[in-house]
């Protein structure tokens, strides 16, 4: 069960770790959304956005190794996860490679929710 949740973990981790090759530029965020990223300040803000999904990443491939540490990266992944399909889903008009996106998360929640179960399972357990 403890497997589990980790395993839970890692894949929600590779996840939030691919959209970090946008920090390379303009022209990997446009591959990545399938949008234009012409305008330096919005590439500028979504080459953070990478940044911060690769910190995120990087702290649930760490947790998935830190018992002490899981819960916390369930809430932040749940957090992360959540308000993105919440966004999506209160807008029209995905493109396709948004639409990847969205589907990848989707792939996401089903994992927190089977991991956090776990480990709210090991948790009760004792």
């Amino acid at each position: 069960m403890r497997h589990l949740v980790s395993a839970m973990l890692l894949l929600v981790a590779v996840i939030h770790l691919l959209p970090l090759s946008g920090v390379l530029g303009a022209e990997r965020l446009a591959a990545l959304y399938g949008l234009p990223f012409d305008e330096p300040n919005l590439a500028i803000l979504m080459r953070h956005r990478a940044v911060l999904f690769g910190l995120l990443g990087l702290f649930l491939v760490y947790a998935a190794f830190q018992p002490t540490l899981q819960a916390l990266a369930f809430v932040a992944a749940f957090a992360s996860v959540g308000s993105f399909l919440w966004l999506a889903g209160s807008a029209s008009g995905v493109n396709p490679q948004l639409g990847r996106v969205v589907t990848a998360d989707w792939v996401a929640l089903v994992c927190l929710a089977v991991g956090g179960a776990a480990l709210l399972y090991l948790r009760m357990r004792g």
